[in-house]
């Protein structure tokens, strides 16, 4: 009796220090996968918001319109442009800014921002230096050969000054590394292809 009495006790003792092992394994299994989730979440909530500030934002909202814009001209040339050379330019502008207009969307929706509507232009919005009055892209879609050369080279100088202008404001003021990229890419090609046309116009 008494042998099955010590038997008894050994397996309870066993089964309750069995339990505290397999309960403090859980514990310590649930503590870093819990403690990862939060970390993770932490992550993914610093991505998607960006580390972006005010400056980021005005940069993207401004100069989405600023690019179609300068998309919306490029896009005339093909028909219109007498000059070889303008064809080319106006290609690549075109080449060059409508994968950043997608690029800068994508900001502004992960940062829960609106983005700018089509046609939609606030000349009062900040990085909308150089943009052309709707009478400027009507007379420009009026002209053809020459006279179309000479009318897109002074706009796209125009605009791509003010491209240029609000880029260094980023630059300065923006804190999103990608947009700060960005404007560094913008000024150099922009300031590159004003020399180009200024040379076309033949001030230079």
């Amino acid at each position: 009796m008494n042998k099955h009495l010590i038997r008894r006790t050994a397996l309870v003792a066993a089964a309750g220090t069995a339990s505290f092992v397999l309960a403090a394994c859980g514990s310590n299994d649930d503590a870093p996968t819990g403690h990862g989730s939060s970390a993770s979440a932490t992550a993914s909530a610093a991505w998607s918001q960006g580390e972006h500030n005010a400056a980021d934002v005005a940069f993207a909202k401004g100069m989405i319109p600023h690019h179609r814009q300068a998309v919306e001209m490029a896009d005339l040339a093909p028909n219109r442009a007498q000059s070889a050379e303008i064809k080319t330019l106006a290609g690549n502008i075109k080449k060059a800014q409508d994968p950043e207009i997608r690029t800068m969307s994508g900001w502004l929706t992960s940062w829960g921002e609106q983005v700018p509507a089509e046609g939609v232009m606030d000349h009062s919005m900040h990085g909308m230096d150089g943009m052309m009055t709707a009478e400027d892209m009507d007379s420009l879609k009026k002209t053809s050969g020459k006279a179309f050369d000479t009318a897109f080279l002074r706009m796209m100088i125009k605009h791509h000054e003010g491209a240029v202008g609000t880029a260094k404001t980023e630059k300065a003021d923006g804190s999103f590394p990608d947009a700060k990229k960005m404007a560094d890419a913008v000024i150099t090609s922009q300031s590159a292809e004003i020399t180009r046309m200024n040379s076309l116009l033949g001030t230079s």
